[in-house]
């Protein structure tokens, strides 16, 4: 019997990743395995590999008594119960940037097809036909690629698609504008920079709630055109039987998809059509990107389970004892903060993030605070899942600089969390034994009110009668407020309502109380 490890390869990845898990530890290919075998046998395993078709629930995991690492051999860990394996301390690792080369090149091949008509013109000429002039292309050269998502795969796009001489506009307000500069692409203000110059138009976003369906009738509608629409991200990006209706109408010239909302898919309106191109979600499926996620995945296993960084891991990296304590409850009032700054701030490029941490803090390794903080900030807003490991690397990536501020002396509280992105700036703190995340200022203002999941800020003139009018307003509507809390210095003009409710508060009540006599703005913000 012997004491090296054991790893459990359950699907299938390149050679040379086996090969290197097996010059460290005893290794074992599960990849025909049924699940009741993979369910009764996990518990042999230091490691497991795995790429997209395990689940490793809960009650899985529970079951590998032996787990030290989970490695997932791609982007995504959806099909991995990371909170389970975390509070088993068991790390999780992925490969994120694995198959970023093989999408970037796979949505330029798209492109230069569209432009050429050359999956048209192949199944033609292999029908046993000879239609030189029927497939007559444009160059794309002088032409202007227009980029949503300006994320790792975004960049790439960008720089290929220089070399084929072609102008590039990028829209992403996550990342800094001297980025921008040094790839020398126009930086647009917003989608629709995009959609008034761009004689293509690919999407690299993330996938949430409020990207889903960005391409859609009103996007369509405000592109040139003859426009020419690309997408190897995500399907749920682009809702089809829009694009279905700009093809019919001659708004959008052509398209390219390699991702469908449901797959797999070998149906739909769109194919057969003589100006769309489609592959089965192909952007990943190069032999050297299959490769790079099995080689980083393993190598990810080796620094785990020998004591080495595993620099891939999606979740949180431990801090010392006493240090761990004192943080630890401040990391869900770190990540909110972030994203409320986020949420406040007008539309733009986010250059640099400021940090403050005030009274105890300032005297503790706070870099997890930070990292949670930047989970907030960028959470949603990237290509990549954001995690504790890789979120300073993304800012990065983008030109965002991040910096830290310590005055061990606060004012007002025994620890406080200042943050600043862009014009906005605001602060927290905890309260009571297990520290409950507050939100303690905004806008300039100070109050006090729990951290919640739905937000509604105004700000006002401070005058008689404006509260109340809130109040009503938001009873009319069948809105229920949880909390509210005002702030207001004295001898000023102005004040901040803030007010917490048991759901999301509806655009037009927030429109109808910012119209109102008195008031200057109203935001409503669902974290």
């Amino acid at each position: 019997m012997t004491d090296r490890p054991r790893v459990l390869v359950k699907e299938k990845i390149a050679e040379s990743g086996v090969d290197l898990l097996r010059e460290h530890f005893d290794v074992e290919v599960g990849v025909d395995w049924e699940d009741t075998e993979l369910s009764e046998r996990i518990g042999e395993f230091d490691a497991i590999v795995i790429r997209s078709a395990t689940k490793l629930t809960a009650e899985l995991i529970e079951k590998g008594e032996r787990l030290q690492v989970i490695g997932r051999a791609g982007a995504g860990v959806d099909n991995v119960d990371v909170e389970a394996a975390t509070k088993r301390g068991i790390v999780v690792a992925n490969a994120p940037d694995s198959n970023s080369m093989a999408a970037a090149e796979h949505t330029l091949a798209l492109l230069m097809g569209l432009a050429r008509n050359v999956p048209q013109a192949h199944s033609s000429l292999t029908g046993g036909k000879w239609e030189r002039s029927k497939f007559g292309g444009v160059e794309v050269e002088g032409k202007t690629l227009g980029i949503l998502g300006f994320g790792r795969i975004g960049r790439l796009v960008a720089a290929r698609a220089k070399g084929f001489e072609m102008d590039v506009i990028a829209y992403d307000p996550f990342v800094g504008a001297e980025l921008y500069r040094d790839l020398g692409v126009e930086k647009a203000e917003s989608s629709a920079d995009i959609y008034a110059k761009a004689d293509f138009v690919t999407i690299h976003l993330p996938k949430t709630a409020e990207t889903a369906n960005w391409l859609n009738d009103d996007a369509f509608g405000a592109m040139k055109d003859g426009v020419r629409v690309i997408n190897v991200a995500r399907g749920e990006l682009l809702d089809h039987d829009a694009l279905v209706r700009a093809l019919d109408s001659g708004k959008v010239g052509g398209a390219a998809l390699d991702v469908f909302p449901e797959e797999p898919m070998t149906e739909h309106p769109l194919f057969g059509r003589p100006n769309v191109v489609v592959t089965p979600h192909l952007g990943a499926s190069t032999a050297e990107a299959q490769d790079r996620a099995g080689v980083q995945t393993a190598e990810q296993i080796v620094a785990a389970l020998t004591g080495g960084l595993v620099s891939n891991a999606v979740n949180i990296p431990r801090l010392g004892p006493e240090d761990m304590e004192a943080a630890g409850p401040f990391l869900p009032l770190c990540e909110k903060l972030g994203a409320l700054a986020v949420a406040l701030g007008d539309a733009g490029s986010i250059d640099r993030i400021e940090v403050g941490y005030e009274g105890n803090l300032a005297e503790r390794d706070t870099r997890l605070l930070t990292i949670a903080v930047l989970n907030g900030v960028l959470k949603g807003h990237t290509e990549e899942p954001v995690n504790f490991v890789n979120a300073t690397t993304l800012a990065e990536e983008r030109g965002i600089t991040v910096a830290e501020r310590r005055e061990p002396e606060s004012v007002s509280f025994n620890e406080l969390v200042t943050i600043s992105v862009g014009d906005v700036e605001l602060a927290g703190t905890g309260f009571g034994p297990h520290n409950l995340p507050h939100l303690v200022s905004v806008y300039g203002q100070s109050f006090n009110v729990e951290m919640a999941d739905h937000f509604a800020f105004f700000r006002y003139r401070d005058q008689p009668g404006l509260i109340g009018k809130v109040g009503q307003m938001f009873g009319e509507h069948g809105v229920n407020i949880a909390s509210a809390a005002v702030g207001a210095q004295e001898r000023a003009k102005d004040a901040v309502m803030v007010v917490t409710t048991d759901g999301p508060v509806p655009d037009a009540l927030i429109a109808e109380i910012a119209a109102l006599d008195g008031f200057h703005s109203g935001r409503a913000v669902n974290l």
